[in-house]
């Protein structure tokens, strides 16, 4: 099919070239020059529209950078995202296009936000809403091997335009791929609400290392792995490992855009979940401030990002557990040259292999750190067994 990709970013660029690398024409269009693509660019949203089947839309809705999660945000008022974006590229399609198109919505917006601010833009065009469901660092491997894909109609129905879209992704996703079909405001509820059960699962799961850290005679990992196995009624094995709170550019800033909607309920769970975060960093903060006092020693923050492999800081709970550390005047530092130090290894499996000098106290927040060397300490924090 002749694609059209608007906003070939850290998620528009991977998904275009899956859909080129499975045989579709991709023309791209971004307002930053892009290069070393495996696809042609345009100059112009005009260019891009020009004689296209399908129309992929995947510019930011952004927060204000101070709600992005990785500063405290439960003392802010509740902010939906900043929609502008979205509407302006809207606007210009619209007098690109005709209703032989079809324009597809990537970015990820509240419930209802489609129905009132989008659709009125959209007079030209065919219209779907299909929200990724999609990590960075894996972008690829989502696109081919997602757990759904989310099509969202204005009756809910399987249209045409439906049908349409999912025999296009059939030519590139796993055959086992299952297709959610729903309203616009189902589809929303889908993508924000999925990001969000992840959120507050991490928030349970690291409640019960302050608990064993609060309690004593404790290993977090008893009790989350007979949690895991209750797969019932209760969970799946997923986001059952305790360690750093969740990060990235969704979920942090969906628990706090979703704030907007439970005002409107008269409770507040988002507002909790985002406190309970900031909380399990400040504790975090806490027990490295607690070791480099009693030993004497600065704190070393082995990953900055929030989670392995990836350069993006959106989020990032390593940054929210500095903030602490800072309030509290601690000596920190992220990823520096080895040095007798406080480790915190923020990062699962990613510095394992770190030559920590002699004296060193490393603190494992996922408690499968071991070394030979016994001139370091390790601490498997949220395990507080008396042996």
């Amino acid at each position: 099919m002749k694609i059209g990709f608007i906003g070939i970013g850290k998620l528009g660029r991977d998904a275009a070239e899956v859909m080129n690398d499975a045989g579709h024409e991709v023309f791209g269009y971004d307002v930053h020059e892009r290069f070393d693509l495996s696809f042609e660019m345009k100059k112009t949203i005009e260019e891009v529209c020009f004689e296209r089947e399908i129309i992929f839309v995947a510019v930011p809705t952004p927060h204000d950078p101070l709600y992005d999660g990785k500063y405290p945000t439960s003392h802010l008022e509740p902010k939906d995202f900043d929609y502008n974006i979205v509407k302006e590229v809207l606007t210009e399609i619209n007098n690109h296009t005709n209703k032989t198109q079809l324009v597809v919505l990537i970015s990820t917006v509240l419930p209802g936000t489609i129905r009132k601010e989008f659709i009125p833009l959209c007079v030209n065009f065919r219209f779907i809403y299909n929200p990724y469901l999609i990590a960075m660092g894996t972008v690829k491997e989502d696109m081919i091997n997602p757990e759904m894909i989310i099509i969202g109609t204005e009756d809910g129905s399987y249209t045409g335009d439906a049908n349409l879209l999912i025999n296009f992704y059939k030519t590139f996703v796993n055959v086992e791929t299952r297709f959610e079909v729903g309203t616009w405001d189902e589809a929303e509820a889908i993508k924000i609400f999925y990001n969000t059960f992840i959120s507050t699962k991490i928030v349970l799961v690291n409640m019960v290392q302050d608990v064993a850290e609060k309690k004593g005679n404790i290993n977090v990992d008893v009790v989350t792995k007979a949690l895991e196995k209750s797969t019932k009624r209760i969970v799946s094995p997923y986001y059952m490992k305790a360690g750093m709170g969740d990060g990235g550019g969704c979920h942090p800033r969906d628990n706090i855009a979703l704030r907007t909607l439970s005002s409107e309920l008269g409770y507040d769970i988002f507002d909790t979940i985002m406190k309970a975060r900031e909380k399990q960093a400040e504790n975090l903060a806490n027990k490295l401030g607690e070791l480099s006092k009693k030993y004497q020693l600065p704190v070393v923050i082995l990953g900055k990002s929030y989670k392995p492999d990836v350069e993006y800081t959106e989020g990032s709970t390593s940054i929210l557990t500095s903030y602490f550390l800072e309030k509290q005047g601690i000596e920190f530092k992220f990823d520096s040259e080895p040095e007798v130090a406080i480790y915190l290894l923020a990062h699962r499996n990613k510095f394992y292999e770190y030559p920590y000098p002699n004296g060193s106290v490393i603190l494992d927040v996922w408690r499968e750190f071991e070394s030979e060397n016994k001139e370091i300490k390790i601490i498997h924090y949220g395990n507080t067994r008396k042996l």
